[in-house]
C-alpha cells in the first residue's frame, strides 16, 4: 500500500495545475487528498482535473484577485466539506536589472506573490481554524535568500513572504495552524526558459547544487509540501525548507 499521509486532507494549491503545483497536485491526490486547483492555465487545468477525476477541483483564475481568494475556499468547503490545506505556490515575475524593473514588473511580483499569499491565507483562515491542526505552506525562493542578480522584485516578494509566515506562525499556533516554507530548485518551463534567456546565470546557478542537478517537481519537491501538509509534521512551524539539493544551507 502507497503513501496515504494525506487521507481525507483538504486542499487549496494555486498555481496547481502545471509545474511544481502539477506536481503537487498530482502527489497530494495520489496520498488521499482532494484538491482545488487555482491557475490561470484553463487548458492544463481542465486537463488535469480530467485526469485526476473527482478529488480535483480546476478553478481558473487570478491568483492577485481577492474574489479568486474567497472563491477558492468556498469551492473547497461547497465540494470537499472543509479546508485544512493551504499552499500557495504562484507567482509571476520578469526579470531585468533592478534598475530597469519598472513599476508594472513590481507588481506584477508582489501582487502574484506575496499579496496573493496573503490573500489566500486570510481567505482560508476561517476554515483553517476550524480544521485543526491545518497547514499552510508558502513559496520563497533561493533568488531572495542569496540575491540573484535580475531577481529583485521576485526576489523582494519572496523573502517578503518569508517574513509573513514567520509572523503567521506565531500568531496562528494558538489556533493548531502550522505555516512553513519551501524554497525549491527543480526543473520547471518557467526554469527552462530562463536557461534559455540567461544561460551563463542558469549554469552558475546549477554548479552551486552538491547533488548536481535541479530538482525533478514530482520527486523532489511535492513529498517536501506534503510532509509538511501531513500530520507527520504536527510540530513543524515557521520554517523555511530548501528543496534545493543542498544549493542554499539555512543557519
Amino acid at each position: 500500500m502507497g503513501n496515504r499521509n494525506l487521507e481525507n486532507k483538504v486542499a487549496v494549491v494555486t498555481g496547481g495545475a502545471s509545474g511544481i503545483g502539477g506536481a503537487i497536485t498530482r502527489l497530494f491526490t495520489g496520498r488521499g487528498a482532494q484538491v482545488v486547483v487555482v491557475d490561470l492555465q484553463k487548458e492544463a487545468g481542465e486537463a488535469l482535473a480530467r485526469d485526476l477525476g473527482d478529488a480535483v477541483v480546476f478553478l481558473q483564475g487570478d491568483v492577485s484577485d481577492w474574489a479568486v481568494a474567497d472563491t477558492a475556499v468556498a469551492t473547497a468547503v461547497e465540494r470537499f466539506g472543509k479546508l485544512d490545506t493551504l499552499v500557495n505556490n504562484a507567482s509571476a515575475s520578469r526579470q531585468k536589472p533592478f534598475d530597469e524593473q519598472t513599476d508594472d514588473d513590481w507588481r506584477l511580483a508582489l501582487d502574484t506573490g506575496l499579496f496573493a499569499t496573503r490573500n489566500f491565507m486570510l481567505a482560508a483562515l476561517p476554515e483553517l481554524k476550524k480544521a485543526g491542526g491545518a497547514s499552510v505552506v508558502n513559496f520563497g525562493s533561493g533568488a531572495g535568500l542569496e540575491g540573484q542578480r535580475n531577481q529583485a522584485s521576485y526576489a523582494a516578494a519572496k523573502e517578503a513572504i518569508r517574513g509573513l509566515s514567520r509572523v503567521a506562525a506565531n500568531e496562528w499556533a494558538a489556533y493548531g495552524i502550522r505555516v512553513n516554507v519551501v524554497c525549491p530548485m527543480a526543473m520547471t518551463p518557467g526554469v527552462v526558459q530562463w536557461a534559455e534567456a540567461r544561460p551563463e546565470q542558469y549554469a552558475q546557478s546549477a554548479a552551486k547544487v552538491p547533488m548536481g542537478r535541479f530538482g525533478d517537481p514530482e520527486r523532489d519537491v511535492a513529498p517536501i509540501v506534503a510532509f509538511l501538509a501531513s500530520d507527520d509534521a504536527q510540530y513543524m512551524t515557521g520554517q523555511t525548507v530548501m528543496a534545493d539539493g543542498g544549493a542554499v544551507k539555512l543557519r
